[in-house]
């Protein structure tokens, strides 16, 4: 055959879907199945397993199509058999797993059109995800008859019954839950307390469609996974952490401090609420900002100088920086006490806060100066994230 004839002919793919993936769970069969020989061995294992199963015949059926449209011997078709199957879960993860192996079988066989074969049941949800990939020319639905009578009524009952029982998903609900309220039955039979069997039967049930309906399992599951498979970050890093969250602690100390004094504060004086804004808010400052400076200070400078060993170990430049931080917000706690004097005793003068201040600004500029000289001295040292600065300047 030429390469022309070879182009020229309509490849057409005879596809059997097993959409709640029996294949996989009852007879280990891995899909997809591509060809006679495979799929027939496949239908023969599963039929072997359940007899009963309906996605076996609908094999079968494949087969028989792709050996009837082979025996007519048209020379401008070419034919091939595959299965594709699901999950057991069904849903969204079924429907992807039947997209992502029709797109293998379509790699190796590259259909311009599909026959579908399926057990009848799934019609619906799988057509249309086929028919998104490859036009769909017939499909043939098999399904398995079942007698009217009594006998084989109850075989069907039976078989639903045994998968219940079997089957995880439907056993934790038919049998999980009514357990757990007959066993609280029996326990307070035992003990004498049948009448808070009702109170019992309402806490379960709520506790249970509480946490199916928020999805509380899901998110139990997900931090134990979380748990199971966590990595702690780099030591810097916790460092930095453990020092933001010792300073979040000494400032909210300090603040409580601050409140217990300004408490005092007002107890000592007897405020009178209807002027006390324009009398005792200064008093009130004063008392506040004396007693919670010191912690407040220390928790801030604990905070910074974690993140000035974090970024040591990183070679930041931003560590000559945070150190400048570091040293005017400790001399802060000269001009807070200065102030606190002046709020709670306007007579003592402000000469004291004047000189705080000036003795601040003379320090941060000596400090700047200081982390100028040595940036240029330890440039070397910044060298890498200097780079990493520009190359995001660069790309930004």
């Amino acid at each position: 055959m030429t390469e022309t004839e070879q182009k020229q002919q309509k490849k057409i793919l005879v596809l059997c879907v097993d959409r709640d993936g029996d294949l996989t769970t009852k007879a280990e069969i891995k899909t997809p199945l591509i060809g006679r020989d495979r799929n027939l061995n496949a239908a023969v294992s599963l039929a072997l397993k359940d007899p009963e199963e309906p996605d076996a015949n609908a094999m079968f059926e494949a087969i028989r199509v792709y050996d009837k449209l082979l025996s007519e011997n048209n020379p401008d078709e070419t034919f091939e058999i595959a299965t594709i199957s699901g999950s057991e879960l069904g849903g969204i993860s079924a429907d992807r797993k039947i997209v992502a192996e029709l797109s293998e079988v379509l790699k190796v066989f590259p259909a311009n059109e599909v026959i579908l074969v399926t057990d009848g049941y799934s019609d619906e949800a799988v057509l249309p995800l086929i028919e998104s990939r490859v036009p769909v020319s017939s499909v043939r639905r098999i399904v398995v008859k079942h007698s009217e009578s009594i006998e084989e009524t109850a075989a069907l009952f039976s078989r639903y019954f045994k998968t219940i029982l079997e089957n995880p998903r439907y056993s934790r609900i038919a049998l999980g839950l009514p357990g757990l309220l007959f066993l609280i039955l029996g326990i307070l039979s035992i003990f004498g307390l049948v009448h808070y069997y009702f109170m019992a039967f309402i806490i379960v049930l709520g506790t249970y469609m509480f946490v199916k309906g928020f999805g509380v399992n899901k998110m139990v599951k997900k931090a134990y996974v979380w748990i199971k498979e966590y990595s702690p970050p780099p030591l810097p890093v916790q460092i930095s952490a453990f020092s933001m969250l010792a300073g979040i602690l000494c400032i909210a100390i300090g603040f409580y401090l601050g409140y217990t004094s300004a408490s005092e504060a007002v107890a000592l004086h007897g405020i009178d609420f209807s002027n006390w804004l324009n009398v005792f808010s200064p008093l009130i400052a004063g008392y506040f900002i004396i007693d919670s400076k010191d912690l407040v200070i220390v928790g801030i400078c604990v905070a910074l100088t974690g993140r000035a060993i974090r970024w040591y170990f990183e070679r930041d430049s931003r560590l000559l920086r945070n150190a400048v931080l570091i040293v005017l917000v400790g001399w802060t706690r000269q001009i807070l006490e200065s102030a606190s004097y002046i709020l709670i005793n306007p007579k003592v003068g402000y000469e004291a806060l004047i000189f705080s201040i000036v003795v601040g600004i003379l320090l941060g500029v000596a400090s700047l100066l200081i982390m100028i000289v040595i940036h240029r001295s330890a440039k070397g040292f910044f060298k890498e994230s200097d780079k990493k600065v520009e190359e995001f300047k660069e790309e930004g």
